[in-house]
C-alpha cells in the first residue's frame, strides 16, 4: 500500500508577504526606530539611521543588535516602535487573501519579526485573526528573530514538525536559507526575475501560492 503524503505546514512571514508593509508602515516604523536609537543612545539621525540599518543587514533585526550591544529593553523597544502606528490606516488588504489561503491544505501559521500585538492588528485587519493554527512572534523565539537558527528551532520544537514537512513563504532571502538549511522547502515573495539556489519557488504574490507544485 502506497504511504499517504504527509499534508504540509506552512509558514508564512506577515509582513510583505500576506500584506504589503512597505508602501505605508516600514517607512513610519523605521523612523520610529531612528528616533528611538537617537533618544536612547545619544546619537544624532544620521548616525542612529547608521545603526540601525547596520544591525538590520548583521542580524536581520535592528532589535537583536541593540540588545546584544546596548542592553536595550526589548519588550520596551517593541513598544515604543510599534504601538504608536495607525495600521487601520496603513495596511493594505489584499483581495481573495483568505480564499487562496483556504485552497492550501495543510496547517498554517504565522512567524514573524514582529511583536505580537502588531501581528494581530495586522491579521485581525485582514479578517485572519483566527486562521491560523499559531502566531509565533519575535517574542515566541525569546528575541532570537529571523534569520536565526535558534529562532527556527524553537518554532519546530512548539509545532513538534518535520522541517521537510514546511514551507516557508517570505520576502527575506536570509531567512529563506536559513529554512532551506533546516530542510524545507522555500516560495520567495518577491516581483525579482532571478533566484538563488535555496529558493525552490519564486511567486510575484502570495496569491500564486495555489499555482504552485510541491
Amino acid at each position: 500500500m502506497q504511504k499517504r503524503q504527509q499534508e504540509p505546514v506552512w509558514i508564512f512571514d506577515l509582513d510583505d508577504t500576506l500584506h504589503n508593509a512597505s508602501a505605508h508602515i516600514f517607512p513610519v516604523m523605521n523612523r520610529n526606530m531612528t528616533e528611538y536609537i537617537m533618544a536612547h543612545l545619544a546619537l544624532d539621525e544620521q548616525d542612529a539611521h547608521r545603526l540601525r540599518q547596520h544591525y538590520w543587514h548583521i542580524y536581520g533585526a535592528t532589535l537583536k543588535g541593540l540588545v546584544r550591544h546596548h542592553g536595550i529593553n526589548p519588550h520596551h523597544f517593541l513598544d515604543c516602535t510599534h504601538a504608536p502606528l495607525d495600521l487601520a490606516n496603513m495596511v493594505l488588504e489584499t483581495k481573495r487573501l483568505k480564499s487562496t489561503l483556504e485552497r492550501l491544505s495543510g496547517r498554517k501559521l504565522v512567524f514573524t519579526n514582529a511583536p505580537l500585538s502588531y501581528a494581530m492588528r495586522v491579521l485581525t485587519i485582514l479578517g485572519l485573526q483566527d486562521f491560523f493554527d499559531l502566531v509565533f512572534s519575535v517574542e515566541s523565539t525569546h528575541f532570537h528573530p529571523k534569520p536565526s537558527m535558534l529562532g527556527f528551532s524553537k518554532l519546530l520544537k512548539k509545532i513538534k514538525a518535520n522541517p521537510c514537512d514546511c514551507v516557508m513563504v517570505e520576502d527575506s532571502l536570509p531567512a529563506l536559507m536559513t529554512a532551506k538549511r533546516l530542510g524545507m522547502k522555500t516560495v520567495w515573495v518577491t516581483k525579482q526575475l532571478k533566484k538563488p539556489i535555496f529558493v525552490d519557488y519564486r511567486i510575484n504574490s502570495v496569491l500564486a501560492l495555489t499555482h504552485i507544485q510541491l
